[in-house]
């Protein structure tokens, strides 16, 4: 562990101490929730910013190792800062409606939290588009000194985590994220996904993970290139199929009669 920090610093150094940030506010968020008594929909109002820093902290730690295989041309430094421009903002947005005790996320309860709801949702759209182009310039590259299995999982983990990213527009478009019944009410401990409708949030997570999960296996599992692309392919029919089930109003698992009935 100590020679991936001291490599991503060298890589990456505004990644790289953004990560700290972040886990230094998921931890701040822990103590908070485990004091507090505040829910926002049926959950304590802490769970969703530490959810979000945890994430945010892996995100920006995987991109800053993988840019550095980029070296430093002007684009990994313009991107480099819109991802901590971007994701700054949406956590601070989403903290700051924790503190509240409100929603975050398609809170159109007001002018104002609708108008900064939206901005969010520009801003990370832009963020997100930006690291599509990031995996264009890994198609673009050779990448020679990358064992072939690995560098094709992470052209390919950046595509399946830009395309599952993008399905956060499937829950703006419906205004929320469970299909067949409103948000909210019992949902998995620690994820809080419906376990009485279809929740989009499961894909969301599941193809966005590709971004770690395809290279590790790569990398660990010296795979060769076939095998990596059957096992990305097996992956992203995964992804696929958790958002097929949602979008059927069908939770993971099987639904029992009585978690099936209507939430008061």
């Amino acid at each position: 562990m100590s020679y991936f920090l001291s490599t991503l610093a060298q890589r990456n150094a505004p990644l790289y101490y953004l990560g700290w940030v972040c886990l230094l506010g998921a931890l701040g968020c822990a103590g908070l929730a485990w004091r507090g008594t505040t829910q926002v929909m049926g959950a304590n109002t802490w769970l969703k910013p530490l959810k979000f820093f945890s994430s945010v902290a892996l995100f920006v730690w995987t991109m800053g190792w993988y840019l550095g295989y980029l070296g430093t041309r002007p684009a990994v430094t313009a991107y480099t800062w819109v991802v901590v421009t971007a994701l700054a903002l949406e956590l601070l947005w989403i903290t700051g409606q924790a503190a509240r005790g409100q929603r975050s996320h398609f809170n159109v309860s007001s002018a104002g939290n609708a108008a900064l709801f939206a901005t969010m949702g520009i801003v990370i759209t832009i963020m997100t588009g930006w690291t599509g182009y990031m995996g264009w310039l890994f198609y673009q590259e050779p990448l020679p000194g990358l064992p072939s299995a690995y560098a094709w999982a992470i052209r390919l983990g950046i595509g399946l985590f830009v395309l599952f990213a993008f399905e956060g527009g499937l829950m703006v478009r419906q205004g929320g994220h469970t299909v067949g019944g409103a948000d909210g009410g019992p949902g998995l401990p620690g994820l809080a996904w419906s376990t009485r409708y279809g929740d989009l949030r499961v894909a969301h997570f599941v193809g966005m993970h590709a971004l770690q999960v395809l290279p590790l296996l790569a990398w660990y599992g010296q795979l060769s290139g076939r095998s990596m692309g059957v096992l990305a392919l097996g992956y992203a029919t995964l992804a696929g199929a958790v958002l097929l089930l949602a979008l059927q109003g069908r939770p993971l698992g099987r639904r029992t009669a009585a978690s099936a009935a209507p939430i008061a």
